[in-house]
């Protein structure tokens, strides 16, 4: 739901890569290509960029019932 922090298997800190990741791959750029642009070797560490879905914004749209 939130940026992911650090990879969920090695522990590889990942949050300074998410924001670049998104613009680039919004922008129409190959996944792939992006993440070896910006380092990201690790199958661990790329299966956890590319399958974080930022829900963040959907949920935001609900305001507080209680």
């Amino acid at each position: 739901m939130i940026t992911p922090i650090r990879c969920f298997t090695c522990g590889a800190p990942l949050a300074q890569y998410w924001e670049e990741f998104r613009k680039r791959v919004e922008a129409g750029e190959d996944p792939t290509k992006v993440l070896d642009d910006l380092g990201v070797r690790r199958y661990c560490c790329r299966k956890t960029l590319l399958t974080h879905v930022p829900a963040i914004y959907e949920v935001r749209r609900f305001k507080r019932v209680l």
